[in-house]
């Protein structure tokens, strides 16, 4: 180990002392750097029902959208809190090796519009695949653009309605480099699943070759 790499372990052991990271779901102190042993041993894990089929095809999610996990995700979509990033983008790497290991060759995520940007300062599933990414030494890769700013999707649950909300929104953004490729596509939560099937459907028709889906929750009762 280098003298620089050893006193930057050094360094972030005494940052991580003073200033420990907090669990995501609870907000306990994160053991293991990433969650509490609590929440480890009891979060709603989606296990062996981890892959939902839809018109979207398939989406893995490690947990079920439900209590802790809810609070999670609401407070790192619309509270900015990035905290549990690290720990959310190694869930769903995981996840996504076990599931459709060898099934896709690039990562690419659901955009939000620029209006939608400019109100929360980042795209939540672009950090999403960015962290996932992280540990396979690739880059996520822009194809979409969204190019509506529909109402939110949490404003109805009515299948019809949320698919009629997303039609139309999301246009491709090079389809050269899109197509004849297998694409992960991420994002936070899958519900009904209108939004996943919209954005394959666009990334389809500019040549992917195919779609697999993931993100970090599920619906329990899609």
């Amino acid at each position: 180990m280098s003298e620089k790499n050893r006193l930057d372990g050094i360094g972030k052991s005494i940052a991580e002392f003073f200033f420990p990271r907090r669990c995501p779901f609870c907000g306990g102190a994160a053991n293991d750097g990433l969650m509490c042993r609590k929440c480890r041993s009891t979060l709603p894990y989606t296990g062996e029902h981890a892959v939902q089929k839809g018109t979207f095809g398939r989406c893995a999610s490690p947990l079920w959208y439900e209590g802790g996990v809810r609070r999670a995700i609401l407070d790192y979509k619309f509270k900015g809190k990035l905290g549990g990033l690290d720990c959310f983008g190694q869930m769903m790497a995981r996840c996504a090796a076990e599931e459709f290991g060898g099934e896709f060759d690039a990562v690419t995520w659901v955009p939000v519009s620029k209006k939608r940007l400019r109100k929360r300062h980042f795209d939540q599933s672009r950090f999403l695949a960015a962290s996932l990414c992280v540990d396979w030494h690739v880059a996520p890769v822009e194809t979409l653009r969204k190019t509506v700013d529909n109402p939110p999707q949490s404003g109805t649950a009515d299948h019809a309605r949320r698919r009629a909300n997303v039609l139309g929104v999301y246009e491709a953004v090079d389809p050269a480099q899109i197509a004849g490729k297998r694409w992960l596509l991420v994002d936070d939560v899958v519900t009904t699943g209108s939004t996943l099937s919209e954005c394959a459907r666009v990334l389809k028709d500019a040549g992917a070759a195919d779609v697999v889906c993931l993100t970090l929750a599920a619906a329990r009762n899609r």
